[in-house]
């Protein structure tokens, strides 16, 4: 009796073993497998320009769950036609090494990750320009392990069938600027009353700045916060030499608390 359980438990043990092993190998197959399964299917955007975003129909069901009409403003831009200094504005603001990564900045994503275990949330997305285009295009606005995991692989996706600058093409055309507001020329018509072509420095500078809040903050409002952005994008602009000190002087100036 004695010889048939000790004989018993070393094979128990192990199956035990192998089953904790396999389990979390299993699952993560399974995860993997569903992952792939919902990816969108990216490769039309490259001769194709999308149509309404997962944010845009986010936000015309929020309006109709309160019995309001959302109407989206977009007015879409060729590349060439937006001005240097806008593409250039909105890089060093939002994603600096656009150019240089494959759609995730890894030294930006363990400062987030650094940042999320030290607060004990998911506070900071660490989101590049091809991140923020996948969760525009195609996910929710919730924060969450699994949609940031969707986001890294759509983004991966993006960069494989996409050029730089179709990714950086439709990213300027489809983000928030404000209240049913989409991409840069609709946002310099609405804000300013002029093509996007026309925008002064100034102009750029104030649409960029409200990019992380487009719907608490108005670029022609002089809130401390948008003017500290303000001065923050502007001293970039003269650390990449994008802008003369001259210019530089005047718009500080401008973006100054009287």
């Amino acid at each position: 009796m004695n010889d048939t359980t000790n004989g018993r438990k070393p094979f128990s043990r192990k199956w035990i073993v192998l089953s904790l092993i396999a389990f979390p190998i299993l699952a993560a197959v399974l995860i993997y497998g569903i992952l792939i399964l919902t990816m969108p299917d990216v490769e039309i955007l490259k001769k194709q320009n999308p149509g309404q975003t997962a944010l845009m129909q986010l936000r015309i069901q929020a309006a109709a769950e309160k019995g309001r009409r959302f109407r989206v403003k977009q007015q879409w831009v060729a590349f060439s036609q937006i001005p240097e200094l806008m593409k250039k504005t909105v890089r060093i603001s939002e994603d600096a090494n656009f150019y240089f990564h494959e759609g995730i900045d890894l030294d930006e994503l363990e400062e987030s990750i650094k940042r999320n275990l030290e607060e004990g949330d998911f506070i900071r997305g660490g989101s590049t320009i091809t991140q923020q285009l996948a969760k525009n295009l195609y996910l929710s606005t919730e924060k969450s392990l699994w949609r940031k995991i969707r986001e890294y692989l759509i983004a991966r996706e993006l960069e494989t069938h996409l050029s730089k600058n179709r990714i950086y093409q439709i990213y300027l055309n489809v983000i928030e600027f404000g209240n049913g507001i989409f991409g840069v020329g609709a946002a310099a018509e609405y804000f300013f009353h002029k093509p996007v072509g026309e925008l002064s420095s100034e102009e750029i500078i104030r649409l960029t700045a409200i990019i992380p809040r487009p719907l608490k903050t108005n670029p022609t409002e002089d809130s401390k916060w948008l003017l500290w952005r303000c001065r923050w994008i502007t001293k970039k602009l003269l650390l990449y030499k994008y802008i003369e000190q001259q210019e530089y002087d005047y718009l500080i100036i401008r973006f100054t608390i009287a």
